[in-house]
């Protein structure tokens, strides 16, 4: 490069080279913040189609803000060279982990695949499908924990593809056979077979499907059963087989529901193992098992009986078979029930609730809501913290109201109610770039549903997600002239994009203004163009942009 810097930030090293680019440890100028910045070559940049999906990248990573995803911290252009800084992440990949140590124990694969799960989640849930899930796109952070990256392959199921039909894209070796055979479309589905992939890869240390060409592998990931992971690793526990061989199913509608599901499976494997584990460890250890529980039951009896018959033991017998230790040990365990059931302070429920809390990983909070918001509002509904604890429990409704409206807007569901109606159409203006409408549909749903009544009651989870929306527009500040600004460039991007070739992504934005500016005045003309371009985006348009006229 002519330089070491681009943008605000002082390139140190190489860190990663890609299709798409070229990934730096890099420095911030002022605040001395270290990051990643990817940097597309300017002789790319110049392809418009390539320069797209660099955009697309950086757009679908800042939609996303997740534990277990690399964070974006935004990007611009420089000299001619596109960029965006990300979180920095050096620990290094699965996949160097796994040329380290060959494969990994069941429970660290577990415990990393409910992680990955976490990620695809929030994804899928936002209508990102990635389409490269592999060990190389999986870092690992600080503190131990995996990370997603690397979305240049990424498909956003609200905006139009950019790849061509039936051609196949990924690392074949994680390839989910409806990629390979290009059938549209493709789901949330795919991701969940390249995790069987990598899991597969981490059990076992080997690559599902080996070959000696690409086509060998392709052809055995679209017609060869898959082989089982028990058959590689004999300790691997019956239900995860069953898990990763689900997975791998040829056909998407065979595989788990979502990653949520998968998590939950991932879970219940944990849980089968420990009660299993439990089990056979208490037995081999001399505990009471289902043959000799009669002959403890017996010896107990005999023992606290009135005034029976007391049966001297013969003095060989070992003492953790005599009558008085398994008395004591019966004490013992009853002490130990009563302590572990003994009801935790109102001071202790609070702490552990605003510790689950402060994490930014919405599956603790509601391990919170669980074990200590509900159970605390019902035992002090009037306590000291009982308003904090609300708030706490209205943050985890928001949050699942959240992802419930993202994935109904995915499946082109119907609103369900009032609330969830007002918020899409505010959602959808500020999704389109216009925060000040947003803001003032935002406002008005408020002002609107606010009240006592019961249905304000069933969208009160709405209206507090419309408050929240509403604070962070202020906060970003906003020009009411944006509004227009933003339109005319939106028309103006559209007939770049009609011109390039990408007639459906041009197609979109006309329509989009449309439909979300129909009935402002203001934008009279600017809803005119749009439509002239509709119904004739080959020829000349009926009316200029406004842009032009005030020239």
């Amino acid at each position: 490069m002519s330089s070491q810097r681009v943008g605000p930030f002082e390139l140190e090293k190489r860190i990663g080279k890609g299709g798409m680019g070229t990934v730096y440890r890099a420095r911030h100028v002022e605040n001395g913040t270290l990051v990643a910045v990817k940097i597309m070559p300017a002789d790319l940049a110049s392809n418009p189609r390539v320069r797209r999906r660099f955009e697309r990248e950086l757009s679908i990573l800042a939609k996303l803000r997740h534990p277990h995803i690399v964070r974006c911290y935004g990007g611009g252009e420089h000299q001619g060279q596109l960029y965006y800084a990300m979180e920095l992440v050096e620990k290094g990949s699965l996949s160097q982990l796994l040329r380290r140590r060959g494969r990994l124990s069941w429970e660290q694969a577990v415990k990393f695949s409910k992680q990955i799960c976490k990620a695809l989640e929030h994804a899928h849930t936002h209508g990102i499908i990635h389409r490269d899930l592999k060990p190389e796109n999986l870092l690992i952070g600080d503190d131990g924990k995996l990370k997603l990256a690397d979305f240049g392959l990424a498909r956003d199921d609200a905006a139009s593809a950019l790849t061509v039909a039936g051609k196949a894209l990924g690392t074949f070796a994680y390839m989910p056979p409806e990629m390979i055979k290009g059938e549209p479309p493709l789901s949330h589905k795919s991701d969940l077979y390249s995790l069987g992939c990598v899991m597969y890869r981490m059990l076992t240390g080997e690559k599902l499907f080996q070959g000696e060409t690409t086509a060998e592998v392709l052809y055995n990931h679209v017609e060869k059963p898959p082989p089982r992971v028990m058959a590689k690793v004999m300790d691997c526990p019956v239900w995860l087989d069953r898990l990763v061989d689900q997975l791998l199913a040829k056909n998407p509608d065979e595989r788990p529901r979502d990653a949520r599901a998968v998590l939950v499976a991932l879970r219940e494997v944990e849980r089968k193992e420990r009660s299993q584990s439990s089990v056979v460890s208490h037995t081999a250890g001399g505990g009471a098992s289902s043959l000799s529980v009669e002959r403890d039951v017996a010896a107990v009896r005999e023992m606290l009986g009135k005034k029976k018959r007391r049966i001297r033991e013969p003095s060989g017998t070992p003492f953790y078979e005599r009558a008085w230790f398994l008395a004591v040990c019966l004490v013992l365990l009853m002490v130990a029930a009563a302590w572990a059931l003994w009801p935790m302070s109102e001071a202790t429920m609070y702490q552990q609730a605003a510790e689950l809390m402060a994490s930014e990983d919405a599956e603790v909070w509601r391990e919170a809501e669980r074990n200590f918001l509900l159970p605390y509002l019902e035992r002090f509904p009037e306590g000291a913290h009982a308003a904090e604890m609300r708030e706490f429990l209205d943050r985890v409704e928001m949050d699942r109201t959240e992802q419930r409206f993202l994935k109904n807007r995915n499946l082109g569901r119907d609103p369900r109610s009032e609330g969830e109606r007002l918020f899409a159409v505010a959602w959808r203006y500020e999704q389109f770039g216009d925060r000040i409408t947003a803001l003032e549909r935002y406002q008005s749903m408020v002002n609107l549903l606010s009240g006592d009544d019961q249905s304000a009651q069933e969208d009160r989870a709405f209206i507090n997600l419309a408050r929240r929306q509403i604070a962070r527009i202020e906060a970003g500040g906003a020009d009411p002239s944006d509004r227009r600004r933003l339109v005319d460039a939106a028309l103006a991007q559209a007939d770049e994009l009609y011109r390039s070739g990408d007639a459906i992504s041009a197609t979109t934005r006309w329509r989009d203004v449309v439909n979300l500016y129909a009935g402002n005045q203001e934008l009279a003309p600017q809803v005119k163009y749009a439509q002239s371009r509709l119904d004739n985006p080959a020829g000349e348009p009926d009316a200029k942009p406004v842009g032009d006229e005030t020239e």
